[in-house]
Order: C-alpha cells, then structure tokens, then sequence
C-alpha cells in the first residue's frame, strides 16, 4: 500500500537529534494525525473534532489526553491487569500543560466537542517526551480543517552551568538551577509553567524570551507542513448564533446596575446573589414563552455584562469587585499546631480563601514509588490538594482528585520542594495535604503558604519559608490600557486576560505558573507582573512570620523519630536475614521499622519508630550485628550447639566460635556430657581470628588457674649403700 507521507525536519542544534513532524501514514481516518520523532523517542497525536456543536453550549468542549505506552520503553504494565490503566498523575500534568497551550488559540465561538490525544509510542530514556508532546498535538491540528489561530509549541528551557538550554536530555537536568516548560505561537507566550533555584524577575525573563525563539522555530515547521498537506483552508462553522437587538436590550437595562454592585465592594455570595436578581428581572421582562435560543442568548448577553463593567471599573476608576485597588493584598491571618495529633498543621486564611494543611513525617517505606512508562523510581516528598464543593459553597459530589486538583498539587509541590532540607539532613518521608475549606481566588497559592508554616511547625528545616502570590491582568486593546492585580478573586480570573501565579523566598522566584487569555502581552507589562508579584509575595510572607518564622527547634513529642546507622557492606546479608527472617524479627519485637540499602559501598540502615525504647533496641541489635569480634575481648556467649570435641557459642547475633573441651576448664574433661547445655550463658575470651573467619574461645583463661601440684620426693640413700657390681 502506498501512503502520501509529508514530512518536515526542525534542526535543534547543540548537539540533538532533529525533530521530524511526518503525516499521511497513522491513523488517517482522525481528522489530522501527526508523528513527531526525535531520536528512538515517538509520539502519535490526533485530533477529531464534530462537524456540529451540542445545542446550549457556549464554551469549547475540549478534553487532552497524553498516555505512555509501556511497551514504548519495553516495559510490562505493574498491577494485577498488566495494562495501562486510567492516567497516572504524571500523564495529567503532560496533557494540562498541552490543554492550556492550545485552549485559548481555538475561535472564541467554535463550540464542537475536540479532542486531542499523544501517545507516546517509542521512546529514547534521555530525550524527554513532555517537552514535545505540545509541539505533535498543535501540528496534528495544523494539517487538520479544524479552525485555529494557531499554530503554537512547547518547550523546555533550563539553565545548566549558567547557559540557557532548550530541551536539555534527562541527565543534564539535575544540574538546572531553572526549569520551565514554555508555550506560545509566533507572536505571543501562552503558558509557563516550571521551578527554579531563587532567581531573580529578570532571569524569568531572559528564559521565557529565550524559548520563545525556539517556538518560533517550530511554529515556521508546522506551517510548512501545512503547506505540503494543502490544509490552509478550515471548516466553515456557525455554532453561536446571534440576536444583536437582544444584545442591545440587556445591556440597556442591566449595565448601569451591575456596575454598582460591582462597585459596591460587597462579598463573593452577596454580590452573586445581587448579579442573579438583576438578571432575573429583566428575564422575566421577556416573558415565559421564550425559545431555547432566546434562552441561551439572553444568559450569555448578561455575562457579557458582567465580563464589561468589571473590566471597565478596574480600568476606569482603578476598583476592584471587593473594594481593593490593584495593588492590595486581602487581611491574612493564619494559626500553627492547630491539629494537635498531626505532626505538623497550620491554617492560613487570605480574604475568602482559606487552607487546613497537615505535615505527616514517615519512615523510608512510606515513600512513594512511581511507576510510569518513562518515569519511575521513589518520591520522599508528597504533597496533595483537596478542594472539596463547600470550599465554593456548591453541592459537588466527591469522585476523587480531578486534574485541576492534580496540578495545583503539584505547583505547591514545586514551590515547597526547592526548600526542603538534604536528604543528608532530613531522613522522613514527608507527606503534605492541604484540604481548602474556603475558596475565592489562588487556592494553590494559600497551598504554599499553609504548607511552609506546616513544614516549620513539624520542625522540618526547610532552607527558607516560601510564599505565593497569584496576579491578574485586564487589557483594552482599542485604549491601550491595562491593570495588574495582586491576589485576584475568583471572578477576576475568570474575567481576566491572565492568571499568573509566582512562589519564592526573599531571595528569589521558587516556582510559577502563568495562563494567558489574549494575544500580544508585552515584554514590559511581563517585567511589571512579576515586580508587582515579588511586592505582594514578600507582603504575605512578612504577615506569614508573624506567626512562625523558623522552623521548630526539635519534631513533635508524638513525633516519629529516625535514626540512621552506617555499617559495613558486607553485614547487610546478616542484618537482613536469609528470607528477611532477621529483619522482620527485629521489626516484630522492637515496633520499630527496620530499612536498609546499599549507598556507596555502605550499608545505610534507617530505624524509625514512635519511642526512644525502640529505637535503642533495634539499634544495638542491628550494632551487634555489624560489630566486628576482637581478639582479646571477653564477650557473654549463648551455647548454640555441643560437639563432642566441645561447644560452638554465639557471641554476637550471628557469630560462632568455638569453645574447644580443652578450652572449658584447667582441669582435663574426657567428654562433654553434663559439662554445658544448649542454652547457657558463659563468659568466654576471644584467642583468635583464623584465615577463614574461625574463631577460638576460651573460657579457662577468665578462670583462677589452680596451684600446681608437687610430686612426692624420693628417700635419699647412703652414699656406702651403692651396690657392688
């Protein structure tokens, strides 16, 4: 069979595979189906988009899906099935990252039901798919009819060794003292999101603008392709329709309103309530008898009002919906040590948001361990959010974390794991939850917050306390103007061009992620958000000190402790046990958890329990253990055995030597019956150490060695008394 292949080459430079975007020959039947290759490392993506949008919708239907399959990295599923299952918290972040990318660049009307898939289908262990898995999805889209203002990329820009790397391979990031993925078309950034090491607002900067020159680049590919596919021209649609005169009535009647309630400064549930009744009024001007359309239309028109006079109080008059100006950061309060059973807790509360957050420190088995196609291996630091429907004052039922819980989990995890202690210093698992009892506006942020006075509550020694701030923006593009808020409500994200969120400590920029809704943000009003942010983070985390501002000198009483031994290599056969029989006996009778590995020719052992005893116990067995027998040493010995050439008596756990019969006593035994028993305790001295590791015992010499005897003499005879010959 032949295929109509097109394929175009993006050349990377330094030093990397280039990058191939084929179409023509998968998955024909999708309205646009790309491959994209990079060295062994493959993704598929496609896109299949209805003709027609669902009636009474008047938002995108989009879903994105990124999955890893296994057999991509010659791996077999783990779990009973042995296939892959729903998305693992990695894949959702990868198909998040994709999702807002591409969200914003579809038509502001185009209401069909889309969806996007990547598949990643083969892959090179250091090239890293995430990082192109937006690139694949914005082509497929490209060489598709489907309309959009397109196309966009992403990439990973990281600064390894001081200079500035697109893409860098998985070795080399361990290195990055940042790490963002960016996204953006040929004009614009759309999305960022990554962590850094304390840097500074213009480091942010210079890497955003140094990846958008990579994106560029592969935008250029992408159009090429659709050049050679012949796919400039895109579906015609009509999936909004449109009643002006309505338009005209509604905001008439309601504006003027609306705008003084938003300008009334009143609260989240009063002012949704004042906007319902406003609306309801004039809908009931309309009277019962009205179509679907009319319906649908109407409700829209009233947002539109809405979406203005909130937009243009903030422009005109410098107002904000609760009161503030753009630069006031809502009254904090927050509290520590207000679970007294957790090892760690704090409240934090900014304005209507407010986070619980817990700190549990665990032992070595409590890790996490990650089980991916591309990633796996152990996680020490777990951080999760919770945003249950009362924090909004909904009824939602609770099927578990969504993405959005995911990702904002996961910024927070990003923010407060850039200030955790070695692993040399801190030895716990650590787990953090943050459930959000209250939300209106950067609940993620509140995340980090509650999460640093946590960590300093439970005495983790975190290198310094992290705070977050979330930043909005309205623009008017006719006017030129524009205004940057600090710590946006809910509404203001939801009516706002932007929503850029930006953690750090005094010194520097720790993590951030930003979403923009319009095209053509400037370089300078970028400078400005994040001098504006850095102003409001170092105001919370001010407020924040008020309350802890170092971390606790010693760990909760109830606290679990660890301890962490070093011992020779070759005792971790012996502390283990054959079968794990000696570990898990220790673990049983001393309630302490027992974890060893090899680390550098060492052997680490980690002893965790909730009580001093314990640990002490399990710690001089495990010392008895690894201990090494010294020649001249008295050591207490249990008879392990009786020989009839003598005894075998452990002196240490698992170390035999033996006591010769000739070794027990001064005084000569011809046999060993009645002398000693399995069992007994005796005080022996260690002679000597042979060649193979075989010791000799003596319990004679710790003995008073007995006087000697003297042999009776002889009569001395006559000198006359000499026999004759």
């Amino acid at each position: 069979m032949s295929y109509n292949e097109k394929k175009v080459t993006i050349e990377m430079g330094g030093g990397q595979p280039p990058i191939e975007l084929s179409t023509g020959k998968l998955a024909k039947q999708a309205d646009g189906s790309v491959v994209l290759k990079q060295g062994d490392t493959m993704l598929l993506a496609t896109v299949v988009s209805n003709r027609e949008a669902k009636a009474g919708v008047d938002f995108l239907p989009l879903s994105v899906d990124y999955q890893e399959k296994y057999a991509a990295t010659g791996r077999i599923p783990g779990g009973f099935l042995r296939r892959e299952a729903r998305l693992s918290d990695y894949e959702v972040l990868i198909s998040r990252l994709v999702d807002r990318a591409l969200r914003p660049l579809f038509p502001e009307t185009y209401h069909a039901d889309t969806q996007v898939m990547i598949s990643l289908i083969s892959a090179d262990k250091d090239i890293m798919p995430d990082a192109l898995a937006g690139l694949a999805a914005s082509a497929a889209i490209a060489v598709s009819d489907i309309p959009f203002n397109g196309p966009i990329s992403e990439v990973r820009v990281a600064k390894i060794d001081g200079q500035l790397v697109i893409n860098p391979r998985l070795s080399e990031l361990e290195k990055a003292t940042l790490e963002f993925i960016v996204a953006g078309s040929a004009q614009d950034i759309g999305m960022v999101e990554g962590e850094a090491n304390e840097i500074s607002e213009a480091e942010m900067v210079e890497a955003i603008a140094f990846a958008h020159e990579a994106i560029k680049k592969q935008v250029d590919a992408q159009l090429e392709l659709t050049k050679l596919v012949g796919s400039e021209v895109k579906r015609e649609f009509n999936h909004e329709p449109s009643n002006l005169e309505l338009r005209e009535a509604i905001f008439a009647a309601t504006y003027d309103k609306v705008y003084e309630i938003a300008k009334s400064g009143s609260t989240k549930h009063e002012r949704s309530e004042k906007f319902s009744a406003i609306g309801e009024e004039f809908f009931a001007t309309l009277g019962e008898e009205l179509d679907e359309e009319t319906k649908f239309l109407a409700k829209k028109y009233y947002h539109d009002v809405q979406y203005d006079a909130v937009r243009n109080l903030v422009l005109d008059e410098g107002i904000r919906l609760d009161g503030r100006n753009v630069r006031t950061v809502r009254p904090i309060w927050s509290e520590v040590d207000y679970l007294p059973a957790a090892h760690g807790s704090a409240v934090f509360t900014r304005g209507e948001t407010q986070s619980l957050t817990s700190v549990t420190l665990g032992a070595k088995d409590d890790e996490q361990m990650i089980d991916g196609a591309f990633i796996n291996g152990y996680n020490k630091f777990i951080l999760h959010y919770n945003f249950p429907g009362f924090s909004t004052g909904e009824v939602r039922p609770n099927r578990g974390a969504g993405r959005r819980e995911i990702g904002h989990g996961n910024l927070a995890m990003r923010s407060l794991k850039q200030v955790l202690p070695s692993d040399s210093e801190n030895p716990y698992t650590i787990r953090v939850v943050s459930d959000i009892l209250e939300s209106n506006g950067s609940s993620s942020m509140a995340t980090v917050c509650a999460g640093t006075l946590a960590l300093l509550d439970a005495g983790v020694k975190l290198k310094a306390p992290v705070s977050g701030i979330a930043m909005g923006l309205i623009t008017d593009e006719k006017s030129g103007k524009y205004a940057i808020l600090s710590d946006i409500l809910g509404d203001e994200d939801h009516l706002g061009d932007m929503d850029f969120k930006v953690t750090g400590t005094e010194k520097g920029i720790v993590a951030c992620q930003m979403d923009l809704k319009i095209n053509g943000l400037k370089w300078e009003v970028l400078t400005q958000a994040l001098d504006q942010a850095k102003e409001a983070r170092l105001h919370i985390l001010g407020e924040m000190k008020k309350t802890i501002d170092a971390p606790r000198e010693d760990y909760k009483p109830h606290a679990p402790r660890i301890i962490s031994l070093t011992i020779d290599k070759e005792f971790i056969g012996a502390v283990i046990g054959p079968g794990g029989k000696i570990i898990q006996e220790m673990q049983r009778e001393t309630g302490a958890t027992i974890s060893i590995e090899e680390v550098d020719g060492k052997g680490i052992v980690q002893i965790f329990a909730d009580n001093k005893a314990a640990i002490d116990d399990a710690s001089t067995r495990i010392k008895n253990i690894a201990a090494k027998p010294e020649i001249g040493e008295i050591y207490e010995g249990k008879v392990k055995s009786i020989m009839p050439f003598g005894a075998f008596v452990e002196i240490m756990p698992g170390k035999d030597g033996l006591l010769h019969i000739s070794e027990i006593d001064w005084t000569r035994l011809e046999t060993m019956d009645g002398v000693l028993k399995e069992g007994d305790i005796v005080t022996v001295k260690l002679l000597d150490v042979d060649k193979q590791g075989k010791m000799k015992l003596s319990r004679k010499v710790l003995l008073p060695r007995p006087p000697r005897e003297e042999k009776p003499k002889q009569d001395a005879k006559p000198a006359g008394d000499t026999p004759k010959a």
